[in-house]
């Protein structure tokens, strides 16, 4: 009986470090998401309601009966939506060819379409000035004077920004497409413009109202383009900035950020909406199609696609060269003279962000699959409030984020005040900011993950600990890895969330190159930005290599 007792205490035992384990996983990232995420946007809103004697509406009330804050919410709309029909139809177009057509070099439309992602966003603003501004390539060439800053020039820079995301959601949704049903359209007799306007386009639809509704939510929330191409053209995101930073103006900036949520928060719901839509309607055990060559729709996609790739080339391209002319557009002879950067900090800026990056990549990654962990031994009832929390996070702008930041731990009454001014905390708003991403890769990851794995672990002896370490972690790995590049990458280039965190001792790269190009070293400018996405390109192809790796592995390891 004595050698049966302690094995029967051990299997008691193993229950309850499950139980906790699973509390702690759950618990810890929850904490997370209150402390830095909930509980900031709650004093944004109370903020929003603070008048000198208590709480009220005056705020509202002395917003919306302002010219400036109705001609910044007219513009933020009319931009949106211009930049979003532009988007989407570039998107479409592109991923048409991609995913809808036989054409070689579609190798380097991919290659070129992510371009835009690898650097902050002001560097396309950046571009089409030197592109299209007074001194600029084309605008020299051609003895005219073209007007890039305001409407035109904002415009263009966000469509390009907006681009890659529009591609990849529509081409998600095209390369879903049965081709069974376009063969059996063939043996009936239709058409390819038949086929085009009763299959793909009706099939595609939710791809494309996701994608729509994405590139509005990135081009109303964006403040880097605005504020290098903007010009005289106010939107809502440069109004939030003018508030806090040039008039201090803290009240009035939390109600302008709370304008600015309520388009993103319905675009929001509309997009996850779309999407449940897309997923319900997705066949299962469906046959990819496989484009057949026809030369004269092939010959227009593929002049189309690379045409437009031709465009977000020159003006990434144009910045990498203008960072190395000696004195634009002057004296045109290549040197590294804007690279001798001393103003703004100089590169410490870039080494710190990537430090920043690190610590949003690898915390963030693993509070994410804690997180994901521990919901998926929490029963339906107990997980599905903490994962509608955890999506949350994509509805706020990043400009609105870091104002709450700034708002909620600028201030002595909160033991996290001790947190303001530091690293930790640009990483933690980069983390909160790009949460939902992250969870929702991670949790698909999960979903495939085979219950019985871990119903075999367990039956084992196996614990949580040694089964999350064992079976689900090595299952997992390759959306990990994902989600740690994906939050490296993003907090490289983010420039919203953390525009109002840095100091005049903690700045970080987005913001560097926002001030070099205030003080009129647009070439300097140049010059840090392509050294931002030159670690960002580094990081990127670590990424696939790694990737690339780990699959060469689990081939090996399966059995002939």
């Amino acid at each position: 009986m004595s050698g049966v007792e302690p094995m029967t205490t051990s299997a008691r035992r193993q229950p309850d470090a499950d139980r906790l384990l699973t509390l702690v996983c759950v618990g810890l990232p929850l904490l997370g998401l209150v402390l830095f995420f909930l509980y900031p946007m709650v004093i944004v809103f109370l903020r929003s309601l603070t008048v000198d004697d208590g709480y009220g509406l005056d705020n509202y009330t002395r917003v919306l009966g302002s010219a400036g804050f109705w001609r910044a919410t007219e513009h933020s709309l009319i931009m949106g939506g211009a930049t979003t029909a532009l988007s989407v139809f570039l998107g479409f177009i592109i991923a048409h060819g991609l995913y809808r057509c036989a054409f070689r070099g579609k190798w380097l439309i991919r290659s070129v379409i992510v371009l835009p992602l690898l650097a902050p966003s002001l560097v396309q603003a950046l571009g089409l000035i030197f592109l299209l501004g007074r001194n600029g390539v084309i605008s020299r060439a051609l003895g005219v004077e073209i007007e890039i800053y305001g409407f035109w020039g904002l415009l263009i820079a966000n469509t390009l920004y907006a681009l890659p995301q529009a591609v990849m959601i529509i081409g998600a949704a095209l390369v879903l497409l049965d081709a069974r049903v376009y063969e059996a359209a063939e043996v009936m007799g239709a058409s390819p413009s038949r086929q085009f306007r009763d299959l793909t386009l009706p099939a595609a639809r939710f791809g494309i109202l996701n994608a729509a509704f994405v590139c509005f939510t990135i081009t109303i929330t964006d403040f880097g383009n605005a504020a290098v191409i903007g010009g005289d053209y106010s939107v809502l995101a440069t109004e939030i900035y003018s508030q806090v930073v040039g008039q201090r103006n803290f009240n009035m900036g939390a109600v302008v950020g709370i304008m600015l949520l309520l388009p993103t928060v319905v675009s929001y719901a509309i997009e996850r909406q779309a999407m449940k839509r897309q997923q319900i309607g997705q066949p299962a055990g469906q046959v990819p199609y496989r484009p057949s060559f026809a030369p004269v729709r092939d010959l227009i996609m593929a002049s189309l696609s690379l045409l437009i790739c031709a465009g977000i080339v020159a003006v990434i391209g144009i910045v990498v060269y203008a960072s190395f002319v000696t004195l634009w557009p002057y004296n045109m002879t290549l040197s590294f003279k804007h690279y001798d950067i001393t103003l703004a900090g100089g590169y410490s800026s870039l080494w710190m962000t990537i430090v920043i990056s690190l610590m949003a990549a690898s915390g963030g990654t693993l509070a994410v699959f804690l997180l994901c962990l521990g919901l998926r031994r929490l029963p339906r009832s107990a997980a599905q409030p903490i994962q509608m929390l955890a999506a949350m996070p994509a509805a706020v702008p990043g400009m609105v984020l870091g104002l709450a930041y700034i708002l909620t731990f600028n201030s002595t009454a909160t033991p996290l005040y001790l947190l303001y001014g530091t690293a930790a905390l640009i990483a933690i708003v980069n983390f909160y900011h790009y949460h939902t991403q992250s969870f929702l890769t991670v949790m698909t990851g999960f979903r495939q993950l085979p219950q019985a794995l871990e119903e075999a672990a367990a039956s084992l002896g196996a614990g949580l600990a040694r089964t999350a370490v064992d079976i689900v972690a090595p299952f997992i790995a390759p959306m990990l890895v994902s989600v740690f590049f994906f939050l490296f990458m993003r907090s490289m280039v983010t420039l919203s969330a953390v525009v109002f965190l840095t100091t005049p001792d903690l700045s970080v790269a987005a913001v560097t190159i926002m001030r070099l190009d205030d003080a009129g070293l647009t070439s300097q400018a140049a010059a840090f930005s392509t050294c931002v996405m030159a670690v960002v390109s580094l990081a990127l192809l670590s990424m696939k290599g790694t990737l690339a790796l780990m699959g060469r592995r689990n081939r090996i390891k399966e059995p002939a």
